[in-house]
């Protein structure tokens, strides 16, 4: 059995559900993805399928991918992802698998993302620094201020939030709900934000979080 399938990002939107509650919503393109390789326990170590989804032009494929896809006769994809199953013997190569053999309305998922890119970000925009006075003459506004110890060690300890790049990371939303599935259109539609610009990849797995 397969837990996890890759799609794509559309945009947010809100539905009604209940007694007139309004759900804010993540709508996703899940699928249909495709059966591109196999590994088993016996040849591999482990038991996992890679997927194969959306689509891509063969020029802008090189001649070892192109191999590669050709073993599942249907065509080229944008995006390729791996995801462990227990029996990989019990799927085909070439084998399409949609949204709705998947999940149900009422799962509870986790979506995996890669965050926007902002660039070069300094402390108060990447972690959330207080800012320094602005009057008096300091002159000490948007500085992260000291970082360093004192005679021992006299050095800036590793892991210190300082600047540097923000956003561009992967990322993994945890325990959402499925508010609705509709699987002749291909869309999974997710309570709350997921990571991620419009038409970002994003990786929907099953979860057993409370």
């Amino acid at each position: 059995m397969i837990n996890a399938i890759v799609g794509r990002k559309l945009g947010m939107t809100q539905l009604f559900e209940g007694e007139g509650d309004v759900v804010p919503v993540t709508v996703l393109e899940v699928g249909p993805c495709t059966v591109t390789q196999i590994k088993t326990l016996e040849r591999d170590g482990y038991s996992a399928l890679q997927l194969g989804y959306g689509t891509r032009k063969a020029k802008n494929v090189n001649r070892p991918m192109k191999g590669h896809l050709d073993k599942a006769g249907k065509g080229y994809f944008r995006v390729l992802r791996e995801v462990r199953v227990d029996r990989a013997e019990e799927f085909q190569l070439g084998q399409e698998i949609s949204s709705g053999e998947v999940f149900e309305s009422g799962d509870r998922v986790d979506v995996v993302g890669v965050t926007k890119g902002k660039g070069f970000g300094g402390t108060i925009k990447r972690w959330g620094f207080h800012r320094g006075p602005k009057t008096h003459g300091c002159k000490n506004v948007r500085e992260p201020g000291s970082m360093g110890c004192a005679a021992y060690p006299g050095r800036v300890i590793k892991g210190k939030r300082m600047s540097g790049q923000t956003g561009n990371k992967r990322f993994t939303v945890l325990n959402l709900r499925i508010v609705d599935i509709r699987p002749e259109e291909n869309l999974v539609l997710v309570k709350g934000a997921i990571p991620g610009a419009k038409d970002g990849i994003v990786v929907i797995r099953k979860t057993d979080r409370k």
